[in-house]
This record gives structure tokens, C-alpha cells and sequence, in this order.
């Protein structure tokens, strides 16, 4: 669903973009498109679909001052990310504590991510000053992806 959804959504507004001769296409995905998550392997490949649709459609749109660009959230303190710890913590044996301290030990920053800092990411995408960042996976994750 998130490929087709993407596909679907674009071809309703992307003729009028053309027209403007300005226009911004940012998905949200995961780092999983740049360092694969160990037991997701689904939602690896969908991720690194939507990644390569972005990368195919950013080459056919970049001429009409449209950008296509895609956001790598990492460890994002969210609702999502606690049932997570919570789960990893039952499943382990360990403490909430135990099991958000590895994870934020494996973070150069040594924290976790605030949604605002996501959407700070992608407001830039968004403005005049991104108009020659096209077709780019950008993570937002403290450093901890170990690709380039």
C-alpha cells in the first residue's frame, strides 16, 4: 500500500505542479532503505520500492522545478517506538530502561529523535532553498545509519 498509495497520490497532483513549474514530493520511509532491518524483511523491500519509485520519478519530474525526495527517519520518540521498546523489553527479559538505553547507545547522538526535528527535515525539503536536492534519501537519525 505505501507504493501504490505514493503512485496514486502524485497522479493527482503532479499536472498541476507542471503548470506552477514548482513542486515538492517527500516521502517519509525508514534508514531500512539504506542499512536493512534485521526481521523486517517486508517492510524492507516495500521501503526500498518507494525509495526507487522516488528515485525514478524525481529523473521525470526535475525538469518542471519538481523535486522528489525522500526522509530516513531513525529512532524517533514516538507512541510507535515505545510499544516497540515495550515489546523488545517482554520479549528479552529486560527492563523498558534496558532495552531504550541499547538502542540510544547505538545513536552517535546518544538519544533518540523528536518528531519536530523529522519535520524540520522535510520543511526544508520543501522550501526554495532544497530546489537543487532531487531525488536524494535523506536520514534523520542521529548519525546512526552506517551507509553514506
Amino acid at each position: 500500500m505505501h507504493l501504490v498509495n505514493n503512485q496514486l497520490l502524485v497522479q493527482h497532483v503532479i499536472e498541476g505542479m507542471k503548470e506552477d513549474g514548482f513542486g515538492r514530493i517527500i516521502n517519509i520511509i525508514s534508514t531500512s532503505v539504506k542499512a536493512p532491518i534485521p526481521g523486517l524483511g517486508v517492510s524492507n523491500t516495500i521501503r526500498a520500492a518507494v525509495a526507487n519509485w522516488a528515485k525514478t520519478l524525481s529523473l521525470e519530474v526535475g525538469s518542471f522545478g519538481i523535486t522528489v525526495n525522500n526522509v530516513l527517519p531513525g529512532f524517533t520518540n514516538t507512541n510507535r517506538l515505545k510499544t516497540l521498546i515495550t515489546k523488545k523489553a517482554a520479549a528479552q527479559g529486560k527492563t523498558e530502561e534496558q532495552i531504550a538505553n541499547a538502542m540510544k547507545g547505538s545513536v552517535p547522538a546518544n538519544r533518540f529523535g523528536e518528531a519536530q526535528e523529522v519535520a524540520n527535515a522535510v520543511t526544508f525539503l520543501c522550501t526554495p532553498a532544497a530546489a537543487y536536492i532531487n531525488g536524494i534519501n535523506l536520514p534523520v537519525d542521529g548519525g546512526r545509519t552506517a551507509s553514506l
